[in-house]
């Protein structure tokens, strides 16, 4: 029981910095207006991003484990309780499901029609990280500590990639309407 507590604090533990790596180089993937920081978020965000998703899989399924083994009473309850520890793991499934609806809108892109194209069913993975971040910081008791110095800095900087690649994007449609 311990084994899989373990492991799945393990693969957590490296699949929400993969997660964010992939979205980092997300931002930038298809972006040409951010130059060489474009041409290297070609290179690394598939490999990065399918990394990702497997260790985040790894996880899931071992999250489901240890969930059930603490629902059903065969693994101790964690200190905020078994309630906590299901709708934290929920929302991990929210943040799981939508990080594979965005990688179908890469992998099986012919799949979508507008107005939910490919690349809008790929935008998903930022929610999807979003919700990975939520859980994190609920039910990941190995890094509470890290929290408030890390994870809300590195949110915030997800943010403000996100809005300026939406600024060099369309900023000069909006200015365009704008006269």
């Amino acid at each position: 029981m311990d084994l899989v507590w373990l492991l799945d604090r393990a693969t957590g533990l490296v699949a929400y910095p993969a997660l964010y790596a992939a979205t980092v180089t997300g931002v930038f993937y298809g972006e040409s207006a951010f130059g060489t920081v474009s041409a290297l978020a070609r290179r690394v965000h598939v490999d990065v991003a399918v990394f990702a998703l497997v260790v985040t899989l790894v996880h899931a399924v071992l999250g489901t484990v240890d969930t059930w083994l603490v629902a059903t009473g065969q693994a101790p309850e964690p200190s905020y309780g078994t309630a906590y520890l299901v709708a934290g793991s929920v929302v991990g499934a929210g943040a799981l499901l939508l990080v594979v609806v965005a990688a179908l809108g890469f992998l099986d892109a012919t799949r979508f029609e507008a107005p939910w194209g490919p690349r809008v069913v790929h935008g998903f993975a930022y929610s999807g990280y979003g919700f990975a971040t939520v859980h994190a910081a609920a039910v990941g008791t190995d890094v509470l500590g890290l929290v408030r110095p890390v994870v809300v800095p590195a949110t915030a900087f997800v943010a403000y990639l996100l809005a300026l690649r939406i600024l060099v994007a369309y900023g000069p449609l909006l200015e365009t309407t704008a006269q």
